[in-house]
């Protein structure tokens, strides 16, 4: 389905969502003139300033086209032929990238069925028997989602925890985070407390479901890693050859908080959504709403009401889960018009 003028506010994703005025004066501010190809330009330079201000002085960051490509670049740094990558069963690698990671990297994925979409300790250490068993795929990375697909949010604690399994059985931690930006929000810390300081050796930073146009990067923490990355960055087809207004987007969320500014505004109105719902009869949460997404279960024929007037996605049809998620731009009358459409639609249900 196509969504134009004449369509309300679309809670099917943040993907749907424009880019922040910010972000586009940064790009037309980098529009000038000419400046070098693949990154030798200032405002990649900036920008992989910012990554070290923001990560701290041992963190190095490079600027990608999209998150699945992150994925990809990032876990192709700590993984080998014959390697393993732990990860929820509902990770976005494991169910959204068409299999790009057994495809591009012939790596197997140890998925690992989870309560809110969160790995634990137990995952990990259930996980790493076969490790020097030739017969085995070699379990190498855990990887993570913060935020998770479930809407939920791993705290620095939880991430200190994985990354202690991880690392005394000799495993990396990797981070998808597409969604880094709206967990630091929920948590109200800096983005390095839930990265570098926790023990995250690689983890994306998401920008475009934060107000960019297409922005994102990869952050490694371990120095012993960031030698390859040109490599594989150009290798995995993730090397724009315009780089300056990639890096110049990335620049802009990182100033001045504007990453915390947008994620916690979609964060609040999500918030302002579960909250809308408690009063509903027959329409409720089905899972805890820490960032930007709303998981509920609603009858069948409330569902189908609002989808001739809304764009939302259903999670699990058949127990009536849909998932509403909202963004930076993301209005109080969007959500509140949004609840009253519901109200009605439940009502006549």
């Amino acid at each position: 389905m196509l969504i134009d003028s004449t369509y309300p506010k679309s809670f099917a994703s943040d993907n749907h969502a424009g880019v922040h005025p910010d972000i586009l004066d940064a790009i037309a501010a980098a529009n000038h003139g000419d400046a070098p190809a693949y990154g030798d330009d200032s405002w990649t330079a900036t920008f992989e300033g910012k990554i070290k201000e923001v990560f701290g002085p041992g963190a190095e960051g490079f600027a990608v086209l999209n998150g699945a490509g992150a994925n990809m670049v990032g876990l192709a740094l700590m993984l080998g032929r014959y390697d393993a990558i732990v990860c929820a069963d509902s990770a976005h690698i494991a169910t959204h990238e068409a299999g790009a990671a057994e495809r591009l990297l012939g790596v197997k994925l140890m998925t690992v069925p989870t309560e809110h979409g969160k790995l634990h300790p137990d995952d990990i250490r259930a996980r790493v028997g076969g490790i020097g068993n030739p017969h085995e795929s070699q379990p190498t990375v855990v990887s993570i989602s913060q935020a998770t697909e479930l809407g939920t949010c791993y705290s620095p604690d939880e991430i200190a925890a994985l990354a202690e399994a991880a690392h005394s059985a000799g495993l990396r931690l990797h981070m998808d985070g597409a969604r880094l930006a709206n967990a630091a929000a929920y948590f109200d810390c800096d983005l390095k407390t839930i990265t570098t300081d926790a023990g995250v050796d690689v983890f994306s930073f998401g920008g475009t479901k934060n107000g960019a146009l297409a922005a994102e990067a990869v952050v490694v923490s371990d120095p012993s890693l960031t030698d390859a990355v040109p490599f594989l960055r150009r290798q995995s087809l993730q090397l724009a050859s315009k780089m300056r207004f990639i890096s110049a987007q990335l620049s802009a969320l990182l100033t001045d908080d504007l990453w915390r500014r947008n994620a916690a505004h979609a964060n609040q109105m999500a918030a302002r959504l579960a909250d809308g719902i408690a009063d509903i009869a027959g329409v409720s949460l089905a899972q805890p709403v820490q960032s930007n997404a709303v998981f509920a279960t609603l009858p069948p024929a409330v569902a189908k009401t609002l989808l001739r007037r809304y764009l939302f996605h259903h999670w699990d049809e058949s127990a009536g889960v849909v998932r509403w998620m909202t963004a930076f731009d993301t209005a109080p009358e969007h959500v509140d018009d949004f609840l009253d459409d519901l109200r009605k639609a439940a009502a006549s249900a």
